[in-house]
């Protein structure tokens, strides 16, 4: 069931979806999600480094 969210939430199909909120809160969540990714990326890169060494 998290895992369903989470994927719900950075799923790029709804990313770019209508929603009846405000403005202002279409962008925060949208900044989340970017951060989320970030975040994401570069474990995979801190990942990759350690097994490379």
């Amino acid at each position: 069931m998290f895992w369903k969210r989470i994927v719900h939430y950075l799923n790029p199909a709804t990313l770019f979806g209508r929603s009846e909120a405000n403005i202002n809160l279409r962008f925060m969540h949208g900044i989340n999600r970017i951060s989320i990714l970030l975040f994401v990326g570069c474990l995979v890169v801190m990942a990759l480094r350690a097994c490379g060494r």
